[in-house]
């Protein structure tokens, strides 16, 4: 069992390895801040200025063809009232001008309590030792096959935390998409027709922000959990 016991714990070890290597480069992408995600998308910066060329046009088209249809009314064509429709419009070409300047001001809000979880104090972790914590104390409880035990332990505890690494990488990567996209989604706005689509952008983006900041609190609470363990094997 020598020889076994040897290969499942080298095996174990550059799998806790390989997840210490992805947590370091995962976290580093998640955030309330546009600045990773420009470092490795950065066509999105140059690409907003058509989305808000796009948006502004079509809030202008919106507005030409809702008051051409006035003309058809006593035809039986529906149209908005010209005066809210203009005041609508205006107040949107205004809201989309500036939608950068609106959603940095909500990810700055929203990035205030994700900072406060993330510059928690927590007891030092590394996954690496995680290996051997479990084989010492699997080997007071088993004899023989413990480095197998400890392996699938090891491999289970990797797979689950790997997934919640990469789904908060995915929500750090839709929100990017959500924030360079805001002028053709606050265009929507300007007409009644259209609106619905405005306010399921803002329940996706507000979603996005409260998802990302619980995924941060998910995995600070994990952190904490293993390297207290890491520090205290004994007591829990």
């Amino acid at each position: 069992m020598g020889i076994l016991d040897g290969i499942v714990e080298w095996i174990a070890e550059q799998v806790m390895n390989i997840l210490d290597l992805i947590t370091t480069s995962v976290l580093g992408a998640l955030g309330c801040s546009m600045d990773t995600f420009l470092r490795y998308f950065p066509a999105a910066e140059s690409m907003y200025q058509v989305f808000l060329a796009l948006a502004i046009g079509l809030i202008l088209l919106n507005w030409v063809w809702q008051l051409f249809k006035n003309y058809f009314l006593g035809a039986g064509v529906e149209a908005e009232d010209p005066i809210k429709l203009s005041m609508r419009t205006f107040v949107f070409l205004f809201l989309t001008f500036y939608a950068k300047d609106i959603v940095d001001l909500l990810l700055n809000i929203a990035g205030t309590p994700y900072g406060w979880i993330l510059t928690e104090d927590l007891p030092p972790l590394k996954f690496a030792d995680f290996n051997s914590v479990i084989t010492v104390i699997l080997g007071v409880c088993a004899n023989g096959a413990v480095a197998i035990i400890a392996l699938i332990l090891v491999l289970i505890l990797a797979w689950n935390y790997i997934k919640l690494l990469f789904e908060a990488a995915e929500r750090y990567v839709l929100l990017g998409v959500l924030v360079y996209t805001a002028p053709v989604a606050f265009s929507m706005g300007a007409s009644q027709t259209t609106g619905n689509i405005f306010k399921s952008w803002c329940r996706m983006l507000g979603g996005q922000l409260f998802l990302l900041v619980m995924n941060a609190w998910c995995l600070r609470l994990f952190t904490s959990m293993v390297g207290t363990f890491l520090a205290n094997p004994l007591s829990l």
